[in-house]
């Protein structure tokens, strides 16, 4: 029988610099596995590889969760492939969508970003992870230089859809998945995770190595092959895909 899932503490803010700084602070002081973060908006949000993570105030649920994950440090790259399944999970769960994954956890609608995960650990001296969400809800437009790169739940289901109902269906996501993922490894999430995968198939380049996504390996490590040539590739940005 599957132990009752403890209601995560939910801290509410307005501006902050980043939901995760607000986070590994929390933790620090002792915050317990599974507190969550929201924020309004954020005037130094991050996303993977360092770059700035924009936002409209209140258009976007914004939110880092404090996980003590009961993982090796070895398993802890499987959370960020878990983590995106389980937001396409819940996107799809609130509002109907159809999303892809774009590897590593980019979470696409229609070819465009809707979400972006960030994951930070830190292992001394037991592991601890904080998981950026950053999802857009109710956005109706874009800057110019991401319009075209960019959607929201609004722009591509046409709902409204509250912010707190989408927090809601992330986290319940979230703790199926990751359930599964320390009871049973990371294969029935890779397994899920290639089902939902906009990459594999494609002609990719990823930092310098070009040839098509194949798989995802038990690592979460993306299998290029090119010819007769097989490459992993622990991380990245994948770009210039064709179909």
């Amino acid at each position: 029988m599957t132990a009752p899932v403890a209601v995560p503490s939910i801290v509410r803010l307005g501006r902050v610099a980043s939901t995760q700084a607000v986070a590994f602070a929390l933790a620090a002081d002792g915050a317990p596995d599974r507190t969550v973060v929201v924020a309004e908006s954020q005037a130094a949000g991050r996303g993977r590889r360092g770059r700035a993570w924009l936002d409209e105030p209140g258009a976007s649920l914004l939110t880092s969760i404090v996980l003590r994950p009961r993982l090796a440090p070895a398993q802890l790259p499987a959370l960020s492939l878990t983590a995106a399944v389980a937001v396409a999970e819940a996107l799809a769960a609130v509002a109907g969508l159809a999303p892809r994954l774009k590897w590593p956890n980019d979470v696409l609608v229609d070819g465009r970003k809707i979400a972006g995960i960030l994951l930070e650990s830190r292992l001394d001296p037991s592991p601890l992870v904080v998981l950026g969400v950053g999802i857009n809800v109710r956005q109706r437009t874009f800057p110019a230089d991401v319009g075209d790169r960019a959607t929201s739940v609004r722009l591509a289901s046409g709902r409204e859809v509250a912010l707190d109902a989408v927090l809601a269906a992330l986290l319940e996501a979230l703790d199926r998945w990751r359930e599964r993922l320390e009871r049973d490894g990371f294969e029935p999430a890779r397994v899920r995770w290639r089902t939902l995968a906009d990459t594999l198939g494609r002609t990719v380049t990823v930092d310098g190595v070009r040839g098509v996504a194949m798989d995802v390996d038990a690592d979460g490590a993306l299998v290029i092959v090119d010819g007769g040539h097989r490459q992993r590739v622990l991380a990245g940005d994948v770009g210039e895909e064709t179909a």
